[in-house]
């Protein structure tokens, strides 16, 4: 099986890209990448010498380029965009090319030189908006609450039209919160971990009671593999651990297992339209494709600690003033 991952040096990508290579003797990868924000070189070092394994770098929505890859692919798993919301808010520009333009570039691409192919959306629960209670399912309306999860929402919307208009074979993935390793610093578990471990303030948005649902990197890594192999037609799916913690208690968490004291939390003022609570149902791909968690969060959170303890190496060069300035989360929006 070829596989054509974009996004993949990222976080989820290249956990994806680990977790096939080690899973499949019988697999080939290419990994394009445009190595911009959140991409990092670092994470699949060790696969360069692996001859299934290969790297090119590349923006996805370059046409000429994405369809000379997808033309003798069996699967696109699409990982590539910007993510992190905060930057969206700052800079929307940027996200509206790479989540909408680049996610057109690819269907085009496939609709013309390889249609057969399978593609694998990978989506986010954001898209849904929040709520307060009870879950969202795959058939909800969407509400999206920022540039990020708006241009998300969007290019979910072109999947579906090109499936129904052009039958294309592609699946939507929408998950909770990840969290493991080669996560980008800024985000609020590495953040926490890299700070705390420096005796920094840890800054919470708000009150911290923010809700997310917090699910670790390996299994989703499991889902999307599934939903690539056994996933139906114009199907969305809902990946979800439903291990619903707030902001304050994950902080309080890591903490904890790292033995340091509370008064590093330091409660900042809240961004724009922050969502207070995201939450999936995933009995879908519970039932349909036999999924589920591997990792509970006390399990997970501790894996993750200990990675990034272990692992200076790799974060240190990325934690630059965002991460490790005194007041971080004062940004420009």
């Amino acid at each position: 099986m070829r596989v054509l991952v974009t996004g993949g040096l990222g976080f989820i990508g290249s956990n994806f890209i680990r977790y096939l290579l080690e899973r499949y003797s019988d697999i080939e990868v290419i990994n394009l990448d445009v190595m911009k924000i959140g991409s990092n070189p670092n994470n699949l070092k060790d696969l360069e010498s692996d001859e299934r394994y290969t790297f090119v770098k590349g923006n996805v929505a370059d046409y000429e380029l994405v369809s000379k890859l997808v033309r003798d692919v069996d699967a696109i798993v699409n990982f590539a965009a910007e993510t992190h919301v905060d930057r969206s808010i700052s800079n929307p520009e940027s996200f509206l090319k790479s989540n909408v333009i680049g996610v057109f570039t690819i269907l085009e691409a496939i609709r013309k030189v390889n249609p057969e192919a399978k593609l694998v959306h990978i989506s986010t629960d954001e898209v849904y908006g929040d709520i307060v209670k009870g879950c969202f399912k795959e058939e909800d309306r969407l509400k999206p609450s920022s540039p990020y999860s708006a241009t998300k929402a969007a290019a979910d919307m072109l999947v579906l039209a090109w499936v129904r208009t052009y039958g294309l074979n592609a699946c939507i993935t929408r998950c909770t919160n990840n969290y493991g390793p080669y996560q980008f610093p800024e985000k609020l578990i590495p953040k926490t971990i890299i700070r705390a471990s420096m005796d920094l303030k840890i800054p919470i948005y708000g009150t911290g009671k923010n809700v997310r649902d917090w699910i670790y990197v390996l299994d989703h890594c499991e889902a999307i593999d599934l939903v690539m192999r056994e996933g139906e037609k114009g199907e969305i799916y809902n990946i979800s651990s439903g291990e619903e913690k707030t902001n304050l208690d994950v902080v309080k968490t890591i903490l904890s297992i790292m033995d340091k004291d509370e008064s590093l939390i330091e409660f900042v003022e809240d961004r724009p339209g922050h969502d207070f609570r995201y939450s999936l149902d995933s009995s879908k791909i519970r039932e349909e494709l036999n999924w589920k968690p591997k990792h509970s969060f006390e399990e997970g959170i501790r894996k993750t600690v200990n990675w990034y303890l272990e692992n200076e190496w790799w974060w240190k060069p990325l934690a630059d003033e965002k991460v490790l300035h005194p007041t971080p989360w004062k940004l420009k929006w």
